[in-house]
C-alpha cells in the first residue's frame, strides 16, 4: 500500500465525524431555543399589558416598563440579525 493513500485514508477517517452532529453541543441549540422563547414571551407580555392599559386595568408605569423591555428586545434582535447577515455576506465574498 502506498503511504499517500494510507495517509489520505487516515485523514478521511479523522475528518468524517466532523460532519455529524455533536451531542456535546446540544446545549447551544437549547440556549438559542430558550432565547427565542424569552423574546416571544416579552412581546406577548407587552401586548397583554397594552390591552390591559387600553381597558384601564393596568398601571401606566407597568405599561411603560413593558414597552421599554420590548423595545430593548427588538433592538437586540435587530442587531443580532444584522450581524448574522453581515457574516453571511462576508462568507459569500470569500474566494473559493
Amino acid at each position: 500500500m502506498d503511504i499517500r493513500s494510507l495517509t489520505a485514508a487516515q485523514n478521511y477517517a479523522v475528518a468524517r465525524p466532523a460532519t455529524q452532529a455533536d451531542p456535546d453541543h446540544a446545549g447551544m441549540a437549547q440556549g438559542l431555543r430558550s432565547t427565542f422563547q424569552d423574546f416571544a414571551a416579552t412581546l406577548k407580555h407587552s401586548e397583554q399589558m397594552s390591552e390591559a392599559a387600553m381597558t384601564g386595568q393596568a398601571d401606566p408605569h407597568a405599561l411603560v416598563q413593558a414597552l421599554a423591555q420590548t423595545e430593548l428586545a427588538v433592538e437586540t434582535a435587530v442587531i443580532v440579525r444584522n450581524k448574522v447577515v453581515e457574516a453571511y455576506q462576508e462568507i459569500l465574498r470569500m474566494p473559493v
